[in-house]
């Protein structure tokens, strides 16, 4: 944790100065991935350069939809995205490309549909619940990172294996941190764009992890499949159903495992760390947290929030999307350019790296007003579609995006209407990313009863 930087400021990632070698890149990467990127990023539509292989990095709304939806197939994800999560979740949705991408986004889009994700309320309601009565009994400061991580783990173990008791949601998670701490971190052999064959040596570390994390997934289906169902289904059962509806294809047991891994992984964390940051900034703006509270107790009373009332709490909504502007879990994004092409009247050739710097973009100073001030009222108007990513654009938008804001505004809201949350002095978490934006040292604030 450090000081923070300005009294108005919340804490902010310090951008790179000057340019770095090879080996002082790695080593800033296994850090901090966000610290790579120039501080000229922040004022400039593309920013290149060469450091092993050729790369841009790209904060151009126009450039971001060429890149995300216009020509999405000459822009697949990096070699080193896909040598960090393949072992984990395979040729599943979030890592496939091409027909094999695409047949699974058909299958799977019923699933997220918004009366399936409405449907899925009532488990997000019954995590807030548990959650006010873990903050109601905590004594001292709580590190609400931490708690958000039980909440939204809570919600993905029970929506997508109902609640199943031998579920261990301990052993789970602590496998999940267990790969990202060990495989995730930027190798001088990815830097240097060496192929994917060649092992690196901190992605071999992993295997413990990742059975443990595959077992889970592969009991879950073998025990779900062909039992008897009763109740609203939850994602495994709707997982189980999917068809592509043009060819009628369906998964087999390897794809439903990886995707059911994808979902439990991405479903969790990056709604726990949307929630944190949200608490952290609402501490920070104390004006900010009592408008939002007052809002949720109008409209909640003593209850906790439900899928029905996501219209009725716009301004809660509106720290959800300025805390993913600020802090997006998904902070930096990576493709492989596989044709020529021109960005920014930069050439672009086969191979070279083109990154999408998210928390760059998301502060660029040509893009918003006051980048680095935390302000909710900014979310009144729709911002420019590709200067917005937190959940990405395009085809490939995340499928989940409407499953994550209504879990955190459902969390969000109950949480304020009944707690209030203050910053202990000289205390910030400091963004820091590996493979997302997570709060270095946690987010410890104090917690009362309103």
């Amino acid at each position: 944790m450090h000081n923070q930087q300005s009294a108005r400021i919340p804490a902010r990632v310090p951008l790179a100065t000057r340019p770095a070698g090879i080996l002082q890149t790695v080593m800033m990467a296994r850090r901090n991935v966000l610290s790579i990127i120039p501080e000229l990023a922040l004022r400039q539509p593309i920013v290149s350069g060469k450091t092993g292989i050729r790369w841009h990095m790209v904060m151009d709304p126009e450039s971001n939809r060429r890149i995300l939806k216009d020509r999405v197939e000459d822009y697949p994800k990096s070699v080193t995205t896909k040598l960090v999560l393949e072992p984990a979740i395979g040729d599943s949705l979030f890592i496939a490309e091409g027909a094999q991408w695409r047949w699974q986004r058909r299958a799977l889009a019923p699933a997220f549909a918004h009366r399936h994700v409405t449907a899925l309320g009532p488990v997000m309601t019954a995590a807030a619940e548990a959650s006010s009565r873990r903050l109601a009994a905590a004594t001292g400061p709580v590190d609400l990172f931490e708690e958000t991580v039980a909440a939204t783990f809570e919600v993905i173990s029970d929506v997508t294996l109902s609640g199943d008791a031998s579920f261990d949601r301990k052993a789970v998670h602590h496998a999940i941190n267990g790969y990202i701490s060990q495989t995730a971190k930027v190798s001088l052999l990815d830097v240097l764009g060496l192929p994917a064959w060649l092992p690196r040596p901190g992605r071999l570390m992993s295997g413990g992890e990742l059975r443990r994390m595959k077992g889970v997934a592969d009991r879950a289906i073998a025990a779900r499949a062909g039992a008897a169902r009763d109740g609203a289904p939850d994602l495994l059962d709707l997982l189980l159903d999917a068809a592509d509806p043009e060819t009628g294809r369906r998964m087999t047991r390897e794809e439903l495992r990886d995707n059911l891994l994808t979902f439990i992984v991405a479903g969790h964390e990056t709604t726990a760390l949307t929630l944190a940051w949200a608490l952290y900034l609402c501490a920070f703006d104390p004006a900010v947290q009592e408008r939002a509270a007052t809002q949720a107790q109008d409209v909640l009373g003593d209850r906790a929030a439900t899928a029905g009332d996501m219209d009725a709490l716009p301004y809660v909504a509106r720290i959800v999307n300025e805390s993913l502007r600020l802090y997006p879990a998904a902070a930096f994004l990576s493709r492989t350019a596989q044709a020529h092409d021109t960005l920014c009247g930069r050439e672009v050739r086969p191979g070279d790296t083109v990154m999408l710097p998210i928390y760059a973009l998301h502060r660029h100073h040509l893009l918003w007003d006051r980048p680095d001030a935390f302000d909710p009222d900014r979310f009144d108007t729709t911002p420019d579609r590709y200067a917005f990513l937190p959940f990405g654009a395009g085809p490939r938008i995340c499928i989940g995006a409407s499953f994550a804001m209504q879990e955190a505004v459902i969390i969000l809201a109950t949480l304020l209407a009944r707690f209030r949350f203050r910053a202990l002095p000289g205390r910030a978490p400091e963004p820091r990313m590996i493979l997302t934006l997570r709060p270095h040292g946690g987010v410890v604030l104090n917690v009362s009863r309103r």
